[in-house]
C-alpha cells in the first residue's frame, strides 16, 4: 500500500533534469568565458552572440563568420553578459521552466524553449536590422516558458496526498481564457512594465553599453503563448490553442 504521507514529504522545489541540463550548459559557458583571456573571451562571446549586423553584410568580419550567422540563433541563449545576468535568468527558468518541463517532458521542453529563443531573435532582428550591438542570454526563451506556464499553473491542484502542484493534469486555458484571466493579466502587466523599465536602461555586454533586448523578450513570450497548445501533453483547452 502506498504511504499516504509520501506526497507531502516530497520537496516543493523539484527541478526536472532538462532544466538542470540547460542550466548546467549556461553555467559551463559562463565559466569557460571567465577562464579565457579578456580578448579571447570577447571573441568567444561575440561568436555565440546574436548580432543583427551579420545579416546586413558584416558576417564575414565578425567572430564565427558565416557559420555563426546560422548558429547564433541558438547559441546566443547560452552565453550571458555576466554572472548576475545568468543568475536572474536561472531563477526565472527554475520558476517557470520547471512547470513546463514537468508538463510536456524534457525533450519537448528543450525544443519549445529553443523555438521561443529563435522567435525572440527574429523579433529583435526585425527591429534592429544591421545593428552591431550583440544580444546574449536566455531571456527570450524563458519569456516563452513563462507564457506557457501562465496557461496552466494557476489552476494546478496539489497532487494526491498533498505536496507539489500537479502541473500535468492542470487544465490548459484557451487563449481567450488566458487573456481574460485577472490573475494572468496582473502578472503580464508587471512583466511588461519591467521590460519597459529595463528597456530604457542599459547593460554592459562585451565591454560596451547596449540596451536590453526587450523586443526579443516580447517575441519569445508571444511565440510561447500562441504555440504552447501544439506542444502540450496535459489536459486540453476548450479551444484549439
Amino acid at each position: 500500500m502506498q504511504n499516504p504521507t509520501k506526497g507531502a514529504s516530497e520537496p516543493m522545489l523539484n527541478v526536472p533534469p532538462s532544466v538542470l541540463i540547460a542550466a548546467a550548459v549556461m553555467i559551463a559557458v559562463q565559466i569557460i568565458k571567465g577562464l579565457l583571456p579578456d580578448e579571447t573571451g570577447l571573441q568567444f562571446l561575440l561568436a555565440l552572440a546574436f548580432i543583427p549586423a551579420r545579416y546586413s553584410g558584416a558576417a564575414a568580419e565578425l567572430p564565427g563568420g558565416y557559420v555563426a550567422a546560422v548558429t547564433s540563433f541558438v547559441t546566443y541563449m547560452v552565453v550571458h553578459a555576466g554572472w548576475m545576468h545568468l543568475l536572474v535568468n536561472l531563477l526565472w527558468m527554475v520558476a517557470f521552466g520547471s512547470a513546463v518541463a514537468k508538463r510536456v517532458g524534457g525533450l519537448k521542453f528543450l525544443y519549445f524553449s529553443i523555438l521561443c529563443g529563435i522567435a525572440g531573435a527574429l523579433t529583435h532582428l526585425a527591429f534592429h536590422f544591421g545593428e552591431m550591438a550583440p544580444v546574449v542570454g536566455a531571456s527570450a526563451a524563458i519569456s516563452g516558458q513563462m507564457a506557457a506556464a501562465l496557461r496552466f499553473v494557476f489552476d494546478a491542484r496539489p497532487q494526491r496526498g498533498g505536496g507539489a502542484p500537479d502541473f500535468v493534469r492542470a487544465p490548459l486555458e484557451s487563449l481567450a481564457q488566458t487573456l481574460t484571466d485577472r490573475r494572468i493579466l496582473i502578472v503580464l502587466a508587471v512583466w511588461v512594465v519591467l521590460n519597459l523599465i529595463f528597456g530604457l536602461g542599459a547593460v554592459s555586454i562585451a565591454g560596451a553599453e547596449g540596451a536590453i533586448a526587450w523586443e526579443a523578450h516580447i517575441g519569445g513570450f508571444l511565440f510561447g503563448l500562441l504555440s504552447f497548445g501544439f506542444f502540450d501533453g496535459g489536459s486540453k483547452p476548450t479551444l484549439p490553442l
